[in-house]
């Protein structure tokens, strides 16, 4: 199967005129859920500044006691002509940033396809435990060794058969999965694309070609590499096999 071409987006975006971003990531070579914020803003030419926070070092610590309530990344903070607010949740970040900013595609414009793709994002936000636990994100590395167990395989079918489904509803031949317009859903499920390739999963060709479209996105290769260029190790993300 051939993957249809890459189409850029050309629409610029910004905040309300008073209003300023600043999104706080983990590292960008590890972090699954900092890619699902960067891409929340960065893929739909949203202006933001960002800064990194260390993963499971005292910087995280000293990031968790400046940034209460959150207790995680990514957080996006938000000034408002000097009034603050405060979003720690992915989910919460993408029905914030809509309502900013509904011009910019962040959900599909038919009900039908809006309410899939909000399924979607729910369920990649609160399952997807095994492939989670066995298969961590690691932008540095591709391993060829690593076979998925069976719950992970579970999950990888159940992936599978979603991004289907979506793509013979709406896809319309499009590269994403709601058709020609990257949206959340895309945005969420971009770090199990980086998965799928960092172990090498073998994967029906629609769902390759889904893969392709996620991680050739320009603002997941961004992503990509910054966190290739990063220095920090975590142990317990890194493999010897491959």
């Amino acid at each position: 199967m051939l993957c249809s071409p890459l189409l850029l987006d050309s629409r610029q975006l910004k905040p309300g005129v008073s209003m300023q971003y600043h999104l706080i990531i983990g590292n960008q070579a590890y972090s699954s859920w900092s890619l699902r914020g960067w891409l929340l803003l960065r893929a739909f030419n949203i202006e933001f500044e960002h800064e990194v926070v260390p993963l499971y070092v005292p910087e995280y610590d000293e990031f968790l006691a400046r940034n209460y309530p959150s207790r995680t990344v990514p957080t996006l903070r938000v000034n408002d002509d000097g009034n603050e607010m405060m979003i720690w949740d992915s989910l919460a970040m993408a029905e914030f940033l809509h309502e900013q900013h509904p011009e910019a595609g962040i959900w599909p414009t038919g009900i039908a396809e809006r309410a899939a793709a909000r399924s979607f994002c729910a369920e990649m936000h609160s399952g997807f435990d095994a492939l989670r636990s066995t298969m961590p994100m690691n932008v540095r590395r591709e391993y060829k060794t690593i076979t998925p167990d069976t719950e992970t395989r579970a999950d990888i079918d159940r992936i599978e058969d979603l991004w289907r489904w979506a793509r013979s509803n709406w896809g319309g031949g499009g590269r994403y999965l709601f058709g020609e317009h990257f949206c959340a859903a895309d945005a969420f499920f971009a770090p199990v694309a980086s998965r799928l390739r960092t172990y090498q999963v073998s994967l029906k060709p629609e769902s390759q070609c889904t893969v392709e479209a996620l991680l050739n996105h320009p603002a997941t290769v961004e992503f990509y590499e910054a966190g290739k260029r990063e220095t920090w190790v975590l142990e317990f993300n890194e493999f010897d096999q491959g």
